[in-house]
């Protein structure tokens, strides 16, 4: 089992940049894939970007591509969300979430593959 804590949110003018954190217990992290996801006021929770457990292969929205990464390290029980060029639109409550079925390579996407999630960090862009 695993616990997430995300951190790095908060407010930031429209062209900022944020770099959020999701910091998990547990001897095994490395073994566990992570998907970052954003719930926006009155919208449903959506994907954001993923990781494999192998760090090799990496997943982002098409709303976030070229403006964020998503890192791991290991080592430090870490993965991290850079955002650039943030947007008004970026504003939404962070989430991030583990899973350790998955092997390898493989990217999990979709909400109901994640056992495991954070309590979130907020991201609000000012225009």
């Amino acid at each position: 089992q695993v616990q997430l804590v995300e951190s790095g949110g908060g407010l930031v003018q429209a062209g900022g940049s944020l770099r959020l954190s999701c910091a998990a217990s547990g001897r095994t992290f490395s073994i566990y894939a992570i998907g970052w996801f954003r719930q926006a006021p009155g919208k449903e929770r959506e994907s954001v970007a993923a990781i494999s457990w192998s760090g090799a292969r990496t997943y982002y929205a098409d709303s976030v591509k070229g403006r964020v990464t998503i890192s791991r390290d290991n080592g430090k029980n870490t993965v991290y969300l850079q955002m650039n060029s943030l947007k008004p639109e970026d504003t939404a409550v962070y989430y991030c979430a583990a899973d350790n079925r998955y092997y390898g390579d493989y990217v999990p996407i979709g909400q109901s593959q994640y056992n495991y999630w954070g309590q979130g960090t907020q991201v609000t862009v000012s225009s």
